[in-house]
């Protein structure tokens, strides 16, 4: 999945360190570095980047002014300023020249997400984002657990799933995604698969001892402890804004259709010996 390339406009060192630090947890891609406006327009050229943070106060012109800049260079520059100051004056003078967000410093890591995400105006650029800072943490959350609650290792793969539905035959297990992204996480298989599941999870032997309900409650407290181990995930490298689950809901039955609207969706698989063992994460659009 591409990267998603910034350039970091800043006199501060320190500064242009933390923001750094802030994108290196995610999809974008700190590809220049500069430090007044003379380098910032020189490394637009040279670098191209699809995004760049602006500082106000530069040593030979403002952060506006280099702003002005570079969309003469590119009208199609984004630009999100990031200012010790932030008013209405400010805005209003940076909105005519092109700057399309604004944040106020000191910033976190989800605020910079969130803003850049919104001039990020490429479907690929927003998938890449969602991909490498929410739905891989989930993919490491669905690897670990069924490890540590079945005691199986296995093998997973994670794509961008288009479909406008998800269609389930065997037993399904719906949790709801709160905060900042919200959406919604689906753990499924078949009805064969979580018998077995099930059956080492309580440790019985012979999973046909198992009734529906007891694989599908074992399923549904399983899907509640990886889910909720992906959203810890998330919690803790973005501290600012917290992400909580809603209670599971199961469904088990043939040919059950489960819609995704308006969501950024990925199916993650994990291959294992009982079978297969997926989980359909998805992300509201506009978070």
């Amino acid at each position: 999945m591409e990267k998603v390339k910034v350039m970091i406009v800043d006199d501060s060192k320190i500064s242009r360190a933390i923001l750094k630090g802030h994108l290196s947890k995610t999809n974008f891609e700190v590809v220049a570095m500069a430090k007044d406006a003379a380098e910032a327009v020189n490394l637009y050229k040279e670098t191209a980047p699809a995004i760049v943070t602006m500082d106000m106060n530069l040593p030979d012109a403002d952060g506006i002014e280099c702003s002005r800049r570079i969309r003469s260079i590119d009208p199609e520059a984004k630009i999100l300023m990031i200012s010790a100051m932030k008013d209405a004056s400010l805005e209003a003078r940076g909105r005519a020249v092109g700057i399309g967000a604004f944040l106020q410093k000191p910033v976190s890591t989800n605020d910079i997400i969130e803003s850049l995400m919104v001039l990020c105006q490429s479907k690929v650029g927003r998938i890449a984002v969602l991909r490498d800072s929410y739905a891989k943490a989930f993919e490491r959350a669905f690897q670990q657990g069924i490890l540590s609650i079945i005691g199986l290792n296995c093998t997973t793969a994670m794509e961008v799933d288009d479909h406008k539905y998800l269609d389930v035959t065997g037993t399904a297990v719906i949790i709801g995604l709160t905060g900042h992204p919200s959406g919604r996480a689906i753990t499924y298989m078949t009805s064969e698969t979580a018998k077995a599941f099930s059956a080492l999870m309580l440790g019985e032997e012979n999973p046909d001892t198992l009734t529906d309900d007891e694989a599908g409650e074992s399923i549904e407290e399983a899907s509640n402890i990886i889910v909720g181990r992906g959203v810890s995930n998330i919690n803790d490298m973005f501290k600012d804004k917290e992400m909580r689950i809603t209670p599971p809901g199961t469904i088990c039955g043939s040919r059950i259709r489960i819609a995704s609207p308006k969501l950024t969706t990925f199916k993650i698989t994990a291959d294992t010996r009982i079978g297969q063992i997926c989980m359909n994460v998805g992300f509201a659009e506009g978070e």
